[in-house]
């Protein structure tokens, strides 16, 4: 019988050659090529860790997701990062961990408000909602596309128990000034970095400054799992929690395929249940299964080595976008860094001026005939979306900025899918456009 270790090095080689095969680059064809906003960027590499995992016979969570959890919270610069099933679900266990009573008054309780921005994702809104809690909204400043700060005060009430808001397309929002606040008022903050994994602020990682930072991994962010996500922190409280509420709202926390980590499984005693009950089947809270299998974590432990790469990548794509379409400002709004920020740029944002001589879905229309891929900034106003309409909130001003975004506003992508020559060719298309 051949050696486990040789047969999958034969593995690994095959793999390498199929996939050299399979997925060798074609080349760039001007107004034929699709050019895309996002999509996830593999290698060789990536499938044979994926394969290495499934060699395992394992599955479920095991060493690659705990390597990766290690990796990950080493990367950000924080103690605690848990894996989920998707960058939604991220959300949701973030906010969850903030109803435990543990936390006393400042536990989060149905008819609390929370401060955010109406130009949103709706998973960033929907567990707040899910709370019963009111969400206040703030306007956008243009052309950071990120919270204006210039109202905070103004929002803040004696309800008011927490701040949750995404860093816009990867460029970090005013987050030290928002901390800052957040601290003087006892509030969460609840920074949501899934399009903003390697950014930083002030040379800080974002996600860092608040009380949790949630990511995605879906195949359009910075590395991609497929479906997944995480949520880091630096509260050893909230880490334990946030756990329970991932996997089963368990009280128990001994990993995957380990027993009795605390040395008295069968010694607890706690709600109504009888003494000496086990403790991996005693429930504390109305928790999920929210955790990854193995083999997407290896293949984002793969793609976590290539991140440094794939951001510089992006910030090279925007700078050049930026360079390349810079004397049309009169007719597009160009997107610019916040103050202090280091952006991870997720997307190219450009907002249709009156002066464009057409609407956005004019401009939109003419990039998709030439193949160059467009999205919106996602909900536009998250007031105005169907499932909104009814729901309880407040607004701070008229929100004139998201009213622009909502009409005029769209992005192309910046991804590491897109090479020099792509990137020239959306800047000669656009100056056609609009010629």
């Amino acid at each position: 019988m051949r050696p486990l270790d040789e047969i999958k090095s034969d593995i690994f080689s095959l793999v390498e050659e199929y996939y050299n095969n399979r997925f060798a680059e074609k080349p760039f064809k001007p107004g034929i090529t699709p050019i895309p906003v996002s999509g996830k960027v593999t290698d060789a590499k990536d499938i044979q860790t994926l394969v290495d995992s499934c060699l395992d016979g394992w599955f479920t969570t095991g060493r690659f997701n705990r390597k990766f959890e290690e990796e990950l919270a080493k990367y950000i610069g924080v103690k605690h990062a848990l894996t989920v099933n998707s960058g939604s679900s991220a959300n949701l266990v973030a906010v969850s961990a903030l109803t435990d009573e543990r936390f006393g008054d400042r536990t989060i309780k149905p008819g609390d408000e929370m401060i955010s921005v109406a130009v949103s994702f709706p998973t960033t809104l929907n567990p707040w909602i899910t709370y019963g809690v009111v969400p206040v909204f703030l306007d956008i400043d243009i052309p950071t596309y990120n919270v204006d700060i210039s109202k905070l005060e103004e929002a803040l009430t004696p309800k008011t128990k927490a701040i949750m808001i995404a860093h816009s397309l990867g460029n970090p929002f005013n987050v030290k000034a928002i901390s800052e606040f957040a601290k003087k008022h006892n509030l969460w903050l609840i920074e949501d970095c899934c399009d903003a994994l390697g950014a930083k602020f002030d040379g800080q990682h974002v996600g860092t400054f608040g009380d949790i930072g949630t990511l995605s991994f879906y195949p359009a962010h910075h590395i991609t799992m497929g479906e997944g996500g995480a949520v880091f922190t630096n509260n050893d409280d909230l880490k334990l929690v946030m756990e329970s509420f991932r996997d089963w709202g368990r009280d128990c926390y001994c990993e995957s395929g380990k027993d009795n980590t605390c040395g008295k499984r069968f010694m607890w005693q706690l709600g109504n249940l009888p003494y000496g009950y086990d403790h991996k089947y005693t429930y504390s809270r109305i928790g999920f299964n929210l955790k990854i299998t193995d083999m997407q974590a290896a293949l984002g432990l793969s793609q976590l080595s290539k991140l440094d790469s794939f951001v510089a990548t992006r910030r090279r794509n925007y700078d050049r976008l930026k360079a390349g379409l810079a004397d049309l400002q009169d007719k597009l709004i160009l997107p610019e860094p916040t103050p202090g920020a280091e952006p991870s740029w997720f997307g190219f944002l450009i907002t249709v001026k009156k002066e464009a001589g057409m609407d956005r879905n004019t401009f939109v229309d003419k990039l998709t005939r030439n193949k160059i891929a467009t999205r919106l900034l996602f909900a536009g106003d998250i007031r105005k979306q169907p499932y909104f309409i009814g729901r309880e909130y407040r607004t701070i001003g008229d929100l004139p900025n998201t009213e622009i975004i909502l009409n005029d506003t769209l992005w192309i992508g910046v991804t590491p899918m897109i090479n020099d020559e792509m990137v020239d060719y959306m800047v000669k298309v656009i100056h056609d456009i609009l010629a």
